[in-house]
C-alpha cells in the first residue's frame, strides 16, 4: 500500500479525535496548529489536552465512542489503545466517506500524518507508510538541522517580491522567469550569513531598483 502525498488546509474544519492519550495529544496540538476545530471523544485526558479543554480549545465529550460520534467532520483521528474501538471508527468514516488515521494501523487507514519540519511557510513531511515512525522522526531530526530559520525568512522576502511582481509586473511567463532567475541563487546562504548588500545587488540587477529589501519590507509594513 503507498499513500500519495498532499497538503490539505484545515483552517475551520472539523476533526473528531477518540483517545485522550500522548498520541491523541500530538496529533490534536498539529492540527490545532493548522487551524482544526477539534473535538476529543474520551472518558480521560492527558494533563495537556485537560489543560486546552479548559482553555476552551479543543472540544471535549468524557465518554467513550459511539457510532454516529463522526458526523460533521472532516476528518478523524483513532487514537486508542483499543483495537476494536479504532476498527469501528475507521468502519463509521468509511460509511460517511470521511478520512481517517488509525494510529499505529495504516491498513485501517485513509491517510497518516507524517513527520513534519517547519521553517515557517517551508513545510517538509517525511513519511515511512507507516512501517517506521521512528525512522521518519530520525529524518526529520537530520532535516531540521539541515534548515535553519534563514530559509523562514527567505520564504518571506520571496513572497513579498512574488505579490509585487504580480502588481507591477502582471505577465506570469515574464515574472516565473525572473523568479527562476533569483532561485538559482542561494538565497537562504545569504541571509545566513547577512550579505544583503549582495543580496540587495541581486534584486537590483533582476527586477530594478524597487525591489530593494529595504523598500520591499517597508511596502509589507505598509499592507498589515
Amino acid at each position: 500500500m503507498s499513500f500519495f502525498p498532499i497538503n490539505l488546509n484545515m483552517a475551520g474544519r472539523m476533526v473528531t479525535v477518540v483517545g485522550g492519550g500522548k498520541v491523541a495529544e500530538r496529533k490534536t496540538c498539529k492540527l490545532l496548529e493548522a487551524g482544526a476545530l477539534i473535538t476529543l471523544i474520551t472518558p480521560a485526558l492527558s494533563d495537556k489536552l485537560a489543560k486546552l479543554s479548559e482553555g476552551g480549545f479543543i472540544k471535549h465529550l468524557p465518554r467513550n465512542y459511539k457510532n454516529g460520534d463522526l458526523a460533521g467532520a472532516f476528518l478523524a483521528i483513532a487514537a486508542t489503545s483499543d483495537r476494536s474501538v479504532n476498527l469501528a471508527v475507521a468502519d463509521e468514516a468509511k460509511n460517511r466517506s470521511i478520512l481517517v488515521d488509525v494510529c499505529d494501523d495504516p491498513e485501517l487507514s485513509s491517510f497518516i500524518m507524517p513527520a513534519v519540519m517547519t521553517r515557517g511557510d517551508l513545510v517538509i513531511a517525511v513519511s515511512t507508510g507507516g512501517k517506521s515512525p521512528a525512522m521518519a522522526k530520525k529524518i526529520r531530526e537530520q532535516l531540521e538541522a539541515s534548515f535553519g530559520p534563514e530559509y523562514e525568512q527567505t520564504l518571506r522576502l520571496l513572497g513579498i517580491l512574488r505579490e509585487k511582481l504580480l502588481t507591477a509586473k502582471g505577465n506570469s511567463a515574464y515574472n516565473k522567469a525572473l523568479l527562476s532567475q533569483l532561485a538559482a541563487h542561494d538565497l537562504p546562504r545569504m541571509i545566513k550569513e547577512r550579505r544583503y548588500d549582495q543580496l540587495d545587488h541581486l534584486l537590483l540587477k533582476i527586477f530594478g531598483s524597487e525591489f530593494s529589501i529595504s523598500h520591499l519590507l517597508e511596502e509589507e509594513k505598509d499592507h498589515q
